[in-house]
């Protein structure tokens, strides 16, 4: 009979295909993995990995199965959420996703509630951009994530808890820096600096300002907020920020102005992701509001 530790084996391989990393990453031996495999072949009279010493592929019809695998273990683990779904809500363990322009702001607000509220939860954090964690979502690699909409999530439901607008960030003394409130029309005049491809906080700053993508970043690319105040501290331009970010990335510096962007808002929304028949909404629901909670209080 098929198992599931097959399937999951299986799947390890076609994500890495590499035998000796699937086998490091379900913590077996290589020896162990591939004569599962081998054994899972031969009950399904077909080949679904095609190997030699130096190359992986999945064959037609192995993509086929490993579809269908995916689809058997996400009904697995939803069945296994649905006993945990009728006890306390975090009783069990669960893997959320973040974006890197929220997961730094926010998570130290809610993990010290979190503890009070819910001591016994178990929550596993994955840090990655949208596009991955939609698609660790979909798959069911996590259970649910934190995400900045708009952003494209077909087949997902969402779950809203916050909003916040931008701010413009600019070394004092530097033209603007005296306002209290700042257009994208007066941002343009400078030379504007954002995140590099990926980040939807990006997409999300150009939209509000009605900007192509031509004329920001001049040629820079950073990964993080951080880099990018360390840029604007060095003269190199401004940038946009979130507000949740607003006290940790400039409540220690006196050189820089912070300006509110008066432009049509919210300019983001941050909403919990997940799969329409995920089990264990009330989760996901008690950590919106424990995630609401310390916004409003921060």
């Amino acid at each position: 009979m098929i198992s599931i530790k097959q399937l999951s084996y299986a799947l390890a391989v076609e994500k890495t295909l590499h035998f000796k990393k699937a086998a490091d990453f379900c913590c077996v031996s290589q020896s162990a993995l591939s004569a599962a495999l081998s054994e899972l072949e031969k009950q399904l009279g077909l080949q679904v990995f095609e190997r030699n010493n130096k190359q992986v592929l999945v064959t037609p019809i192995g993509r086929e199965v490993l579809k269908r695998a995916k689809d058997i273990l996400l009904q697995i683990e939803d069945l296994e959420h649905l006993a945990g779904s009728k006890s306390e809500p975090l009783s069990f363990p669960m893997s959320v996703g973040v974006i890197p322009t929220i997961a730094p702001y926010l998570l130290p607000l809610i993990f010290p509630a979190l503890n009070v509220r819910c001591p016994m939860a178990q929550i596993n954090v994955v840090e990655e951009q949208s596009q991955q964690l939609v698609d660790m979502v979909r798959n069911g690699e996590i259970d649910t994530a934190i995400l900045a909409l708009p952003y494209p999530c077909e087949g997902l439901l969402s779950l809203e808890f916050w909003q916040e607008d931008f701010y413009w960030v600019t070394l004092k003394g530097s033209m603007h820096s005296h306002q209290t409130e700042i257009t994208s029309d007066e941002v343009t005049q400078t030379r504007l600096m954002l995140l590099k491809e990926g980040h939807c906080l990006k997409d999300h700053a150009l939209d509000v300002c009605k900007l192509t993508e031509q004329r920001a970043n001049h040629g820079f690319g950073a990964t993080s907020l951080n880099t990018l105040i360390q840029m604007v501290q060095g003269d190199l331009g401004t940038t946009l920020i979130p507000a949740m970010a607003k006290e940790q990335l400039i409540a220690a510096n006196d050189q820089l102005s912070v300006i509110h962007l008066n432009e049509p808002g919210p300019h983001r929304r941050i909403a919990f992701v997940f799969r329409p028949n995920y089990t264990c909404m009330s989760s996901i629901e008690v950590l919106a509001d424990i995630c609401k909670s310390a916004l409003l209080a921060h």
